[in-house]
């Protein structure tokens, strides 16, 4: 990978923000736990990734492309649903945090993919999926968090299944940032029978695309992406098929990487430590 030092644009609103920071006019607030998952499926120049374009009306990221995502539900914590695959105990080793948080995390990308992709990673039993058929009402109770997860797949006799999933990283937005979260990125592959929603309600464009066509599309400015969602995009861009980047996933260090940035004068600098391609360094002088 290219890790030379880029010039990047400085996003509207981080100069006053990291000034804020830096002079504690502003306390950054704590970031929340969160998960979101990379669905892959196979084409004929290789895996592709499902990608949402949230709606400029978007408190968050709006107008970029993500993948399906979002925050924990504290009551996937509490309760513990049916479940297949490596156990909670096993993910809060993987993930590096404690076996109730794990279960949540896990959730959360099983969850947000089928909420905001219509794909279900769950199944009657350890050995296969639900079969299609309209979820359209269980998304959306799940999205107004009328219903939990686990009551979802208790009242349909469901079990997670999280040897679907693989953790790929963890980022945890910097602290100048007005929304912060601390994400886990899993990969997943489509599953056989399932098909990805075409329309999403927090999306107004939907796109599978290889991950050397979207990280192109990014530099050439057509793709707008958090520094996270185009270095997974990047890092994807060498494996031949989901199956290997759900290999590959397993020997992934997921280690929190977090933006920092340094404020010398006028001169003001972004860094992500071990990606210094996604460096933002310039003259952004005060009130300007």
């Amino acid at each position: 990978m290219d890790h030379r030092a880029t010039t990047l644009p400085m996003p509207p609103g981080w100069p006053a923000r990291i000034r804020a920071v830096e002079s504690g006019a502003v306390t950054p607030p704590v970031p929340r736990a969160a998960a979101t998952v990379v669905l892959l499926r196979d084409a004929a120049e290789g895996p592709e990734a499902y990608l949402l374009r949230r709606r400029t009306s978007m408190a968050f990221a709006a107008g970029m492309y993500a993948y399906p995502g979002g925050g924990v539900d504290p009551r996937d914590a509490e309760v513990e649903p049916g479940w297949a695959g490596p156990s909670p105990e096993e993910w809060a080793r993987r993930l590096g945090v404690d076996a109730r948080t794990a279960r949540a995390v896990v959730c959360a990308a099983v969850r947000e993919t089928f909420e905001e992709a219509g794909v279900l990673l769950a199944g009657p039993d350890a050995d296969s999926v639900a079969a299609p058929r309209d979820w359209s009402a269980e998304r959306a109770a799940l999205e107004a968090h009328e219903l939990s997860f686990a009551e979802f797949l208790r009242d349909h006799g469901l079990v997670l299944r999280s040897d679907l999933l693989g953790g790929w990283a963890r980022w945890i937005t910097p602290e100048f940032e007005e929304r912060r979260y601390d994400t886990w990125f899993f990969v997943a592959a489509l599953p056989a029978g399932q098909r990805a929603a075409l329309e999403v309600g927090e999306a107004d464009r939907v796109a599978w695309l290889t991950p050397a066509e979207a990280v192109r599309g990014h530099r050439e400015g057509r793709y707008g992406m958090l520094p996270p969602t185009v270095t997974v995009l990047r890092e994807l861009s060498s494996v031949r098929t989901a199956a290997e980047a759900l290999a590959a996933a397993a020997d992934r260090p997921l280690a929190p990487v977090l933006g920092r940035a340094e404020v010398r004068g006028d001169r003001l600098t972004v860094r992500w430590p071990g990606y210094e391609e996604l460096t933002i360094d310039g003259e952004f002088p005060e009130g300007s």
